[in-house]
């Protein structure tokens, strides 16, 4: 499959480019990670890849497993064909001399997820990007703090491997937020985990990143939303700078709402990557809208989800008031 380039306002090359999958296997009841190559212009372009931003897979070609191998609550929603891409956001991407290699991470919620999963290793899928803006961080923050909320776990994932090899002499702490243990999208076993700042989850671990987790059940670390678990921890801080800290969040609107709120409330800058359908990634069928305030005004303007998100400054952001 050959490449194009896409023209996009932005300087970075965005384009349609075949991607070769590595892996493809199942890490929890309904996670999946699959691990792709990319080489020539691919490899370039998401060499460049800002973590936030965010690709459109298409799996219109891809059949479905054998019916017994499909969850029984998908199997009739599961026979409509799938004639639109499918947005994902990578949780790592590594650049090595004429290839770039990715993770996705992908939860199997519809027909579109349930064929990712017959992919196997060597099969070539089409990925339109990098597309997108991404997080950003300005140079004088000293606290980094990440907040997850289930599946808004890659580009959180991404933004913690990007800031320490960036920022090495910046603090990074994650606040992990999932209904139960099993809905954590992580690898391993983490029922057992506690509710302290010290929680070792390997996908930030790895980079020296301590974890707190928090579940709506209590079946892993902190019992209650991850909100209410990041707000108890910026009460305990005595020594701790507003001004030089920075929210970063992903996940269901309401935890966005909740954490954008806590943001405000303490005067500590915040993003927010949010979700909507995006048909298209690229701003023609326009199924994006986000509500953003208008700086010193009033009235309200709506933005693209897709081409300038998806992650958006927190106060810009009517969350459906």
């Amino acid at each position: 499959m050959k490449s194009s380039i896409i023209n996009h306002r932005s300087s970075m090359p965005k384009g349609n480019f075949a991607a070769t999958v590595l892996s493809n296997r199942r890490i929890g009841e309904c996670f999946w990670r699959m691990d792709l190559e990319f080489s020539g212009d691919g490899a370039n372009a998401f060499a460049k890849f800002h973590p936030g931003q965010f690709i459109e897979v298409d799996v219109s070609e891809v059949g479905l497993p054998p019916e017994d191998q499909i969850p029984a609550e998908l199997r009739d929603v599961c026979r409509r064909n799938v004639l639109l891409r499918r947005p994902f956001s990578f949780a790592d991407v590594t650049a090595e001399a004429g290839r770039t290699t990715a993770e996705l991470l992908y939860c199997v919620l519809g027909p579109a997820s349930v064929r990712m999963t017959t992919l196997r290793t060597g099969d070539s899928v089409s990925v339109i990007g990098p597309l997108g803006n991404g997080f950003s961080t300005p140079r004088h923050k000293q606290l980094a703090l990440l907040v997850v909320g289930g599946m808004g776990a890659p580009p959180i994932r991404c933004l913690a491997k990007c800031l320490r090899a960036e920022y090495p002499e910046m603090k990074v702490i994650a606040f992990v937020g999932a209904k139960s243990a099993a809905a954590l999208p992580f690898e391993g076993d983490l029922s057992g985990i506690s509710a302290d700042v010290d929680s070792i989850i390997p996908a930030f671990a790895k980079f020296g990143i301590p974890a707190a987790v928090a579940t709506d059940d209590g079946s892993a670390g902190y019992r209650g939303f991850v909100t209410e678990r990041l707000a108890r921890w910026l009460e305990e801080q005595e020594d701790w700078s507003p001004k030089d800290t920075i929210l970063y969040a992903c996940g269901p609107e309401p935890m966005l709402a909740a954490v954008a709120r806590i943001a405000e409330q303490r005067d500590i800058d915040c993003q927010v990557s949010m979700e909507r359908r995006m048909a298209c990634g690229i701003g023609l069928c326009q199924s994006c809208a986000v509500e953003c305030r208008v700086e010193g005004s009033q009235e309200t303007v709506y933005k693209l989800c897709c081409q300038d998100g998806p992650v958006f400054d927190a106060r810009t952001i009517l969350f459906g008031e």
